[in-house]
């Protein structure tokens, strides 16, 4: 391996290890969660915690993200490889995060059960699948973007495409949304909307494929 190499692959090392032990202190603070307030395991309707526990949750929910930004920031050089690095820390950091709470709790049962993602603006609800699928789908395109940035290439996108990158964002989120209001209601989320799924991450990836096709020629 040459040093032009390491120079892509140390910094993706990196971001993945912090992720993977930042997924293990995430899930060992869901571990004590749930002890606290679901001691016979989490199941929806979900239990209101008290307003103070709530707010820390929130922002503990808040500061995962920033902490991910962080390492994002600190690595990247660039307004698009730091993208690229979120993207991938927050990847990783999803799917390790399942994994530790499979190893702590053998939880959840199966990719079809389903959990409650986020708090912030609402609640966020769904299959385990479906953000895992996100997850990989993240780590995927950020590994694109970087090799090609590595190459010397400037990832850029049209104002289309932006146009259609948030759009698929915005419909990714709304399939997780969708039962927050049966959620606050403390009733059982019944249906996720994996068509949403599939069109967010369809657009998503015809994006990304058409930018690159056109950055490479």
């Amino acid at each position: 391996m040459n040093q032009q190499d390491n120079r892509f692959l140390y910094p993706v090392l990196g971001v993945i290890f912090f992720s993977i032990w930042m997924a293990y202190l995430e899930s060992a603070v869901v571990v004590y969660l749930r002890e606290l307030y679901y001691p016979e395991g989490f199941s929806f309707p979900i239990r209101f915690i008290p307003t103070r526990i709530a707010l820390i949750e929130l922002g503990r929910e808040a500061a995962t993200i920033f902490m991910l930004l962080s390492i994002a920031f600190l690595v990247g050089r660039k307004a698009w490889t730091r993208l690229a690095y979120f993207m991938l820390a927050f990847g990783v950091w999803d799917v390790w995060y399942y994994l530790w709470l499979k190893v702590f709790l053998n939880w959840p049962e199966s990719l079809v059960t389903w959990d409650l993602l986020f708090l912030i603006p609402v609640p966020w609800a769904g299959p385990v699948l479906a953000p895992l699928i996100v997850a990989l789908s993240l780590v995927g395109a950020a590994l694109l973007i970087l090799r090609l940035e590595h190459k010397g290439y400037a990832f850029r996108l049209t104002k289309g495409e932006w146009f259609t990158l948030v759009a698929a964002a915005l419909i990714i989120f709304l399939s997780f949304v969708l039962e927050a209001p049966q959620i606050l209601r403390n009733a059982v989320p019944t249906t996720y909307h994996w068509e949403l799924l599939v069109l967010g991450e369809l657009l998503g990836g015809t994006v990304l494929l058409r930018a690159v096709r056109r950055i490479v020629k």
